[in-house]
């Protein structure tokens, strides 16, 4: 099938936050706003649905719309709970995306998503046809990289009452969607010790 010529693509509104973060990283022309709005595809995931399943290759990069997905990695039937991906973040496991070598974290759907998505071999067209496509995606990579490592080390590193302190500053926004248990797993400890250690630090 022919591609569309990206200057007949119109802009749509579910694009706009996605240009937008762009721009706030790389300039972008009237007509690379609109090869950027052909290769990131809409997408909807159901609540508990995988954006990456364990085990599979991370074939597409995301940049999430509405609704969040948290990473996590299955450790001998435990699930510990690393990262979130909120609204206007970009979403991916570039462990596995890069070399496109199979996953063992996994990123799942905690509620209804849409994303604008972007595949591997689409993505190596945007770095040909977008003048600073390459700049931009070392970027992205490097954010998203260095914040999962940083959630991952921290996940070893932190007392679990500094972790739950830390999930409370960055993700406020999530403590009435996110269930106890998913903050217990970021925490890396039961649902009950989650709620000792916050009657704790209410008291304080």
């Amino acid at each position: 099938m022919k591609r569309k010529n990206p200057e007949q693509h119109i802009t749509t509104a579910i694009h706009a936050p996605l240009l937008a973060a762009i721009r706030s990283l790389i300039p972008l022309s009237e007509a690379e706003e609109a090869i950027v709005c052909q290769l990131f595809k809409e997408k909807h995931y159901k609540k508990g649905s995988f954006f990456l399943a364990e085990n599979e290759i991370c074939r597409q990069a995301a940049f999430v719309i509405s609704g969040f997905m948290r990473y996590y990695i299955n450790d001998d039937g435990e699930e510990k709970t690393y990262s979130f991906a909120k609204p206007y973040n970009f979403a991916c496991n570039y462990e596995s995306f890069v070399p496109q070598k199979p996953s063992a974290q996994i990123i799942q759907a905690l509620e209804d998503c849409v994303l604008l998505t972007i595949s591997y071999d689409d993505l190596l067209l945007l770095y040909e046809q977008v003048r600073y496509g390459d700049r931009l995606g070392r970027l992205v990579i490097e954010q998203v990289f260095i914040q999962t490592l940083k959630d991952r080390n921290s996940f070893y590193t932190d007392s679990p009452e500094s972790r739950y302190e830390k999930f409370v500053n960055e993700h406020k926004d999530l403590l009435q969607q996110i269930s106890q248990y998913h903050i217990a797993s970021f925490v890396g400890i039961k649902p009950q010790s989650l709620s000792r250690i916050r009657k704790r630090l209410a008291g304080n």
